[in-house]
C-alpha cells in the first residue's frame, strides 16, 4: 500500500490514536449519545486526552533507551504538537462554551480555584515549545533550544496536578475520582525517576546486556558427542 510507503506503522498509529477522541466525540454528538453535561465532558475528555499525548510523548525517550527503537525520538514532536492542540480545545471549551466568553468571571473562577491556576500555567508553557518545535528553530535558538524544551519536564508534573486537583477525592486513600489522575501520576512518577543519569545508565546496561546475551550464548563450544 502507497500509505506504508511515505508513513511507517507507528506514524500511522500515532496520527490514528490522537484523532480518535476527536472522531469519537464527534461520533457521539452526531448520535446524541453523550452525557447529560456535555459541556463538562469536552472539557474533560480534551484535557485527558492532552495529558495523555504528553506523557506519551515523554516516555519516547526512555522506551528507546530500554528497546533501542530510535523512531520514538522522531515522534516526540508530534505527539507534542498532537497534546499543544488538545490542550488549546480544553481551554477553548473552558473560556467559550463554559463560561461564554465573560472574562471577568473567568478571572474570578481562575484565581477561586487553584487547579485552574496550575493548568493555565501548564498551557502557557506549552505554547512556546510548540511554535518552536520546527527545525528552523533548532537553527535559530542553537543550543537553548533544548534548554527551553526542557521545560516540559516543568509542564508535565503541572498538568498532572491540574488533572489530580480538578477531580473529587483523596489520592492518598484513592477515595473518590482519583484512580486515573493517580495512574497518570505513577506513570510521570517513574518516568522522572528514569531521568536520573545513574538510573538510566543502569537501564541502558541491561538492553545491551540483553541484546549481547543470545549472541554470547551462540559462541560456546558445543559438546562432543558420544
Amino acid at each position: 500500500m502507497k500509505i506504508f510507503n511515505r508513513y511507517t506503522p507507528l506514524q500511522i498509529t500515532i496520527h490514528l490514536y490522537a484523532w480518535s477522541a476527536l472522531f469519537w466525540i464527534i461520533f457521539e454528538l452526531l448520535t446524541d449519545s453523550f452525557s447529560i453535561n456535555p459541556i463538562q465532558e469536552l472539557e474533560q475528555r480534551t484535557g485527558r486526552h492532552a495529558i495523555t499525548l504528553l506523557v506519551l510523548s515523554l516516555l519516547c525517550t526512555p522506551l528507546n533507551n530500554i528497546f533501542k527503537f530510535p523512531e520514538l525520538l522522531k515522534r516526540r514532536r508530534t505527539l507534542g504538537l498532537y497534546t499543544l492542540m488538545y490542550a488549546t480545545v480544553h481551554v477553548l471549551i473552558f473560556i467559550n462554551l463554559d463560561y461564554g466568553l465573560a472574562w471577568s468571571l473567568i478571572a474570578r473562577t481562575v484565581f477561586e480555584k487553584p487547579y485552574i491556576i496550575v493548568g493555565t500555567i501548564a498551557f502557557l508553557l506549552l505554547i512556546p515549545l510548540g511554535v518552536t518545535s520546527f527545525d528552523v528553530w533548532k537553527v535559530r535558538l542553537g543550543k537553548n533550544w533544548k534548554r527551553l524544551h526542557q521545560v516540559v519536564y516543568i509542564i508535565a508534573p503541572l498538568a498532572v496536578l491540574h488533572y489530580i486537583w480538578s477531580k473529587k477525592g483523596d489520592i492518598l486513600t484513592l477515595s473518590g475520582d482519583i484512580l486515573r489522575p493517580a495512574i497518570y501520576a505513577l506513570i510521570l512518577t517513574v518516568f522522572l525517576l528514569m531521568r536520573i543519569p545513574a538510573v538510566r545508565k543502569y537501564l541502558a546496561s541491561l538492553s545491551t546486556r540483553s541484546l549481547t546475551l543470545p549472541f554470547k550464548k551462540s559462541t560456546q563450544p558445543k559438546a562432543d558427542l558420544p
